[in-house]
């Protein structure tokens, strides 16, 4: 089974750090990405932090879906250019970020319900991704989740130390 302490430990340290940045977000342009060169403001990132949690326990709920019906592995997820993706994005940039700070805390009260749930098999469950290739629900959850969260809490305190 995957160390699903570890994975919720991070997952709640990376939700405190953003909430520190909710009340008050960072002005500025993240670091270019590195594969695309994108640069976004605070508003952007938090529009992703927003969305990002449901759509990738949505996916996860296809992988185990899936698998459990014997297709293993399940094609699943998107690349940066998907519409709904980026349309979330840009809809969601000018909404304050409290709000979705509020709506990133719920969305991870349910992931943390749902991941509680799985048994082993589901945690080894199947998907292949466009980019990335075959992994697990555990690796999905590491890498879309945990990992990201992260991300998003580095680009904002970096937005942060250089506004001040």
């Amino acid at each position: 089974m995957t160390d699903q302490t570890g994975l919720f430990a991070r997952m709640a340290v990376a939700e405190g750090r953003l909430t520190a940045f909710a009340e008050d977000p960072p002005s500025g342009l993240t670091d270019p990405d590195p594969a695309t060169g994108e640069q976004w403001d605070a508003g952007q990132a938090w529009a992703h932090v927003a969305e990002f949690v449901p759509y990738w326990q949505g996916e996860m709920e296809r992988v185990i879906a899936g698998a459990r019906q014997g297709r293993d592995p399940v094609p699943f997820g998107r690349t940066v250019a998907d519409q709904g993706r980026v349309g979330a994005i840009e809809s969601g940039r000018h909404e304050p970020p409290a709000e979705q700070m509020a709506r990133l805390a719920g969305a991870l009260t349910l992931i943390r319900s749902y991941l509680v749930g799985l048994d082993d098999a589901d945690w080894n469950a199947r998907g292949v991704h466009p980019r990335r290739g075959e992994m697990t629900v555990a690796e999905m959850t590491e890498r879309f989740v945990v990992a990201h969260l992260e991300e998003h809490a580095d680009q904002l305190e970096k937005l942060a130390a250089d506004a001040g």
